[in-house]
């Protein structure tokens, strides 16, 4: 058996070390950047030095306290660099005073770890989109999520039906909402929403996907974008999104499909049909106005 409060603390430790190492490599300047691919829409992917060390760290820390259980990380692990990142086993005041220990079985367990979400803004040095986050996925279902901003030093974290550490917004706008997209994206999101919502819906790209989970939030920080809704309209990896979807549920928050299916986090490493998230709007109306963005995606 695996306790989720202590899953919980090791995570947040994990995606803290990670976010170290971010920092430190991109402080350095010693990126060593190279493109390990292209997305489906022909984008260089970049794999950096930042990347590898935080996944290193975090991978083996989670690997180390919960040995039993499967890790699915979005960069590979090299065994010859198998390190060993003790965890002493002690749970931060706020997590002991906010969640009940919660015991479930390991194999029911997947724990999904984005080493350096935005790395396209990190090799740009735009620091505010840059998150490390860990998710825990009990039977394909997010219930743990963690987002840390390495330049910042802000985490937010969250469990379903236990409690989390940041609250949302108090005001949405449901008829003309804020809509955050990818920066790569806004052009393609932008004819659609204003012709679904009214020509005074502010499309606002950015960069990482934890980035635009914490603009639907209420997160204390002068550089974190406000939005009501977040859309992506391509393929996107589950190590990008399942930590957003665990805060956005704990929270009664949704992040579905753009056809309102439930996303599961077990099998394959990516989604199909695009996402929609919002918080404190009625979701299902939303999707509902949304007839073409499906169609879009797979253009």
């Amino acid at each position: 058996a695996v306790d989720l409060r202590e899953l919980l603390a090791v995570s947040v430790l994990a995606a803290t070390r990670g976010g170290e190492e971010v920092k430190r490599v991109r402080e350095g300047n010693v990126l060593n950047a190279k493109a390990k691919g292209k997305t489906r829409e022909g984008a260089e992917e970049q794999l950096t030095t930042g990347d590898l060390l935080s996944n290193r760290r975090m991978f083996y820390l989670l690997k180390g306290a919960f040995p039993a259980v499967q890790i699915n990380s979005e960069e590979r692990v090299d065994t010859a660099e198998q390190e060993t990142v003790p965890w002493d086993r002690s749970i931060p005041e706020d997590i002991k005073q906010k969640i009940q220990p919660k015991e479930v079985p390991a194999e029911s367990v997947t724990v999904w770890i984005d080493p350096l979400d935005a790395t396209q803004e990190y090799t740009e040095d735009l620091r505010q989109y840059v998150t490390t986050m860990v998710c825990v996925a009990v039977n394909g279902k997010p219930v743990i999520g963690v987002i840390h901003k390495p330049f910042s030093s802000y985490t937010a974290w969250a469990m379903v039906d236990g409690g989390a550490n940041i609250k949302a917004r108090s005001s949405y706008n449901e008829k003309t909402p804020r809509i955050i997209v990818s920066r790569s994206h806004a052009g393609k999101v932008e004819q659609v929403a204003r012709q679904t919502f009214g020509n005074k819906t502010v499309i606002i790209p950015a960069g990482g996907a934890g980035y635009k989970v914490l603009a639907l939030l209420d997160v204390p920080e002068k550089n974190q974008e406000e939005a009501d809704v977040y859309i992506h309209v391509t393929y996107i990896k589950k190590w990008d999104i399942c930590a957003g979807n665990a805060v956005l549920r704990a929270l009664g928050g949704h992040m579905t499909t753009l056809t309102g299916e439930e996303i599961s986090y077990t099998g394959s490493d990516g989604i199909e049909g695009g996402l929609i998230a919002s918080i404190n709007m009625n979701h299902k109306a939303l999707i509902e106005k949304l007839p073409d963005l499906e169609k879009t995606s797979h253009k």
